[in-house]
């Protein structure tokens, strides 16, 4: 039976997955040191596919589904957001940026499922979209414009692999994650030799030193398969209102990390910002409307 608090083992399980993936982007950032930002991506995947499939049963889901998602989330989500992150918008206002996912994902569902923006996700739109503004607007050299756009696409990308997770429900999502990653790895590839490059592919794999080898085993390891087991785990344990709202600390971490490792500053714009966003994602998270209001809507 799920429990409606988590037990505080598992609150210190849900933290250390929600720094995984807010510190991630500070790896990100060291990967992309040496490996341009598409060829990153497809080794991300690759070491995600393989040797992982060997042990994990692919999922039975269409096949198209597993493409679909590989080509949302390979391609889109995390090469749209290498190629932001590659001098275009730092790792903390990144981090904070791509959960934009959530309103998309809202939307999308709106357009292809046909459900409804009640009043208090109207207010958690307008929330976010009031800090993003204020990021494009104060950004600088932190967040240009182009970078901007491509960590929003990125969300875009991420909400899509959540409506296409979502039709599948019931499945195994590492699973999931490991054999649709065979289908991020070849458009990503491709991509990566036309954009890149056969020699900027050769010098960034003759260059990657062993940080850059970490920075590609913690995007595999630590962010695909330990975040998704570890958290999918917890929401077959709890309440998924109890599970979800940790992920708002992940811009926390993330913003954090950078600041400590790079060097991101944090002035009072950038705070309010993601404040303003966050508050976004707190309230279309957090609030419930009342029986008689959820009964009509």
């Amino acid at each position: 039976m799920s429990r409606a608090s988590l037990s505080f083992p598992h609150f210190l399980l849900a933290l250390a997955i929600v720094a995984v993936w807010g510190t991630n982007f500070v790896v990100i950032r060291f990967g992309l040191n040496h490996l341009p930002p598409l060829l990153f991506a497809a080794l991300r995947f690759a070491f995600a596919f393989f040797p992982t499939a060997l042990f994990v049963r692919r999922p039975k889901v269409p096949l198209g589904k597993l493409a679909a998602y590989g080509l949302a989330i390979g391609a889109g989500q995390f090469g749209l957001l290498f190629i932001a992150m590659k001098g275009y918008i730092s790792p903390g206002l990144a981090s904070l940026v791509v959960q934009s996912q959530a309103f998309f994902t809202i939307g999308l569902a709106i357009l292809l499922i046909g459900e409804r923006l009640r009043a208090h996700q109207w207010v958690a739109v307008g929330m976010a979209a009031s800090g993003i503004g204020l990021i494009a607007w104060m950004g600088g050299g932190d967040a240009t414009l182009l970078g901007l756009a491509l960590v929003l696409l990125a969300g875009l990308s991420w909400a899509a692999g959540n409506l296409i997770a979502r039709s599948t429900p019931g499945v195994n999502m590492v699973a999931y994650v490991v054999w649709s990653s065979l289908f991020a790895i070849p458009p990503l590839v491709i991509l990566s030799l036309v954009f890149e490059g056969p020699q900027a592919i050769m010098t960034g794999l003759t260059q990657a030193d062993a940080a850059t080898w970490g920075a590609v085993l913690w995007q595999t390891i630590g962010n695909s398969l330990f975040g998704y087991a570890a958290f999918g785990w917890l929401l077959s344990r709890y309440p998924a209102a109890t599970v979800a709202p940790m992920s708002l600390l992940v811009p926390v971490f993330g913003m954090g990390a950078s600041a400590w490792w790079l060097g991101e500053s944090l002035p009072a714009w950038k705070l309010a910002a993601a404040a303003i966003v966050l508050g976004g994602l707190a309230v279309n998270l957090f609030w419930r409307p009342r029986p008689a209001a959820a009964k009509a809507a």
